[in-house]
């Protein structure tokens, strides 16, 4: 096994005992940072049967955007779908895009929001590009379809653990 393969499991270990560890009230803090439009977004998403909903906090190391969100779609119409879902509903609350990218091929769509970018990949296309491995460094916030109906809390990681 390569020294980057083993660096990777030994931090994917060790966010997963930090998880455990934290409990509930870590979560909890995690989902109080977050405004009524990412919440709306994420939700829009889930509402879509987006799979690996995940939130970075990149507001530590970057100075472009405060978060991405991330989703997965399995196929060309779900991804525009979840695209679709988030932009309308973003609209209803008064909120537009800047611009939405590759909304044709929908292997990755992209609406930037200035403030927090989401990202609507399909499973092969968010593999090859790995936004979670490249941003490393941000907080992850892995959220589920259940923690946003039920608004229960949302379970985060962060880099600085490691």
């Amino acid at each position: 096994m390569s020294q980057n393969l083993k660096e990777e499991k030994l931090r994917s270990e060790i966010q997963a005992a930090s998880l455990t560890a934290r409990g509930p009230e870590g979560a909890a803090e995690a989902a109080d940072q977050f405004d009524e439009r990412i919440l709306a977004a994420l939700r829009a998403a889930a509402e879509k049967k987006a799979s690996d909903l995940t939130v970075l906090d990149l507001r530590e190391i970057a100075s472009f955007t405060d978060y991405f969100l991330i989703a997965s779609g399995s196929n060309k119409r779900q991804v525009q779908a979840i695209a679709d879902a988030v932009v309308e509903q973003l609209k209803a609350r008064g909120t537009r895009t800047a611009r939405v990218e590759g909304y044709q091929t929908a292997e990755w769509v992209l609406a930037d929001y200035g403030d927090f970018v989401v990202h609507v990949f399909d499973d092969r296309a968010r593999r090859f590009y790995d936004l979670e491995r490249l941003w490393r460094e941000a907080r992850r916030i892995d959220v589920t379809a259940e923690q946003l109906g039920a608004g229960a809390a949302i379970v985060s990681s962060e880099a600085s653990d490691l």
